[in-house]
């Protein structure tokens, strides 16, 4: 698993980084050109980023754009009082804030959650939902919603017939989401199976398929 670290403060994202490749493989960035050019190249399963980067106020802004349109989740880091960094990212919203100064535990205890999520939907997608208990969302789109795989995460299985389209059919939208089989249409992206995408809260995005698909979706926990 993979964590992209943007952090123009070289001590500082040498520290965070030696702490984070405990847990991930971690790529790190001192500016918004070399974070914008590693979202190009790669997919994380958390981007980590500062919300000032080299004195631009929007360089946070700028790399969580780029990520939301990749479907991965960020962090935003910033000492900023929490309405000066909801006004400075409107009208997208972090998956989560960590706020400046932070106790490494705490860092730690955050990342941790994002890269558990993705660990817990390749073992659950191991385990093939049984043929009973679907329901018809819309045309061709069916969702099987089973007992909390842990407290507080809700885990959906979503099935799309070849040519099906409907706002994506799960609540909450923090959640992961694994395309076990087929193709997935969504927010611009279209990803082939497998493939681990992470959907934000926001109002539902449109999802179509071309061959069908057959998905798992997990909710973040404590999300």
């Amino acid at each position: 698993m993979k964590v992209l670290l943007v952090e123009d403060d070289a001590s500082l994202r040498e520290g965070m980084g030696d702490v984070l490749a405990e847990l991930a493989e971690v790529r790190a960035a001192g500016s918004v050109d070399a974070a914008l050019a590693a979202l190009r190249e790669d997919r994380f399963e958390l981007v980590l980023t500062d919300l000032r980067i080299t004195g631009k106020a929007q360089g946070g802004r700028t790399i969580l754009e780029a990520a939301r349109r990749r479907l991965q989740p960020v962090v935003i880091v910033s000492a900023a009082q929490e309405e000066e960094i909801r006004q400075a990212l409107q009208p997208l919203q972090a998956d989560a804030i960590l706020a400046k100064p932070f106790q490494l535990e705490d860092m730690v205890a955050l990342v941790e959650r994002f890269l558990m999520l993705r660990g817990d939907m390749e073992r659950l997608a191991k385990q093939r939902p049984v043929e009973s208990g679907w329901a018809e969302v819309a045309a061709g789109v069916h969702v099987l919603q089973l007992a909390e795989a842990q407290p507080g995460q809700a885990l959906t299985w979503i099935r799309m017939q070849p040519g099906a389209s409907c706002p994506w059919p799960l609540s909450p939208l923090r959640a992961g989401v694994l395309l076990v089989e087929g193709d997935l249409q969504v927010e611009g992206e279209h990803p082939q199976a497998p493939h681990y995408l992470f959907l934000s809260m926001r109002q539902p995005p449109t999802s179509r398929t071309e061959q069908g698909c057959l998905a798992v979706s997990l909710a973040l926990r404590g999300g």
